[in-house]
């Protein structure tokens, strides 16, 4: 299919559109690679797919490295893959002295070469999305989530001051992403919700989390580009205080946690919907359960202006391919 960005933009801003457009936040690798039938080897490569696969852009990221004391974990059975699991107890930041010694990335550090090389790769009609995020999901992960629970109260200018470090950098490639006329639309990604409720205090937010994306918010506005956030969990509760940061479109309204047609009754045209195709049935369902969890829930949406099909988190590895197939094809089945 042809990718046609206006219709995608014109979603994420709760436009009417000919179709229901494709998004993800990220598909893993191996079912690119599956889709593709060959190793994903270039940037040519990313575009390939993400037009073979229905999409209409390519999402980057700036190249950058940060180290946050991850624990590798072996999963259970027999597969040799491996997963990195968020530090819990102390991380790699606990006190003042640590803080000093650690090597944050700087703004020079950053490469956007994936930009610079992507305006002639692009397909007629094929847009771009520069992403990056985790401002707040950072500052607790250096710290180890314990640790960084008792610093709120025992030591809040080394958060405040782990968040400053963090938040700097990456609200730089941000600017970046508004400063270049390649890049049509920009996508923050920061956790803040389990699926029972916030992580973490509205208090708290307001302290680490939204005073960032409130800047983001500006600047998407001054050069006129769709926000796209995205958190798991249940937003209810801050659902206005995302919108007043001008952020334009929500992902992934995870199912578990959230009734897609009741957010949207309550955001109504203030926010563009992305996603909801729960992962678990997207992994371990029938490709027919899966047409018929789509076919129902775009059915619900295309009442609705403001909505871009997806799944409720990602497309992980152990999503079979014969199921992302299933997914994407419904989607497209329904355009017509």
């Amino acid at each position: 299919m042809r990718p046609d960005k206006q219709q995608l933009l014109r979603a994420l801003r709760c436009q009417p559109t000919d179709f229901i457009p494709l998004v993800e936040l990220g598909v893993h690798p191996k079912i690119k690679e599956a889709l593709l039938k060959r190793p994903l080897l270039s940037l040519n490569d990313e575009v390939d797919f993400w037009q073979l696969a229905g999409y209409d852009y390519v999402k980057l990221q700036p190249k950058v490295q940060y180290a946050v004391g991850t624990i590798p974990a072996a999963i259970p059975g027999d597969r040799a893959d491996t997963r990195n699991w968020a530090p819990e107890g102390a991380g790699l930041i606990t006190d003042e002295a640590t803080l000093e010694n650690f090597s944050f990335p700087k703004s020079a550090d950053i490469s956007y070469t994936p930009f610079e090389k992507i305006g002639e790769l692009l397909p007629e009609g094929m847009g771009v999305i520069g992403q990056y995020g985790d401002i707040f999901t950072m500052t607790w992960e250096l710290m180890g989530f314990e640790n960084f629970a008792f610093a709120l109260y025992e030591n809040p200018d080394l958060v405040m001051a782990i968040n400053n470090r963090l938040g700097e950098t990456i609200l730089s490639m941000f600017s970046y992403f508004c400063r270049n006329d390649i890049v049509d639309a920009i996508w923050y990604s920061d956790d803040i919700a389990y699926n029972n409720g916030l992580m973490v205090s509205p208090d708290v937010l307001e302290m680490l989390f939204f005073p960032w994306l409130e800047k983001i918010g500006d600047m998407a506005k001054a050069c006129n580009k769709p926000f796209i956030y995205h958190s798991d969990g249940d937003l209810t509760a801050v659902l206005q205080k995302i919108i007043d940061c001008g952020v334009t479109a929500l992902h992934p309204i995870e199912p578990k946690a959230l009734e897609i047609t009741r957010v949207k009754e309550i955001v109504q045209n203030k926010l563009c919907l992305i996603g909801n195709f729960d992962v678990d049935i997207l992994s371990r369902g029938t490709t027919e359960q899966i047409r018929a969890l789509i076919n129902e829930t775009l059915q619900k949406m295309s009442s609705y202006t403001g909505y871009c099909a997806g799944s409720g988190n990602s497309i992980p590895d152990y999503v079979p391919l014969e199921n992302y197939l299933a997914m994407i094809d419904e989607v497209k089945k329904f355009r017509k």
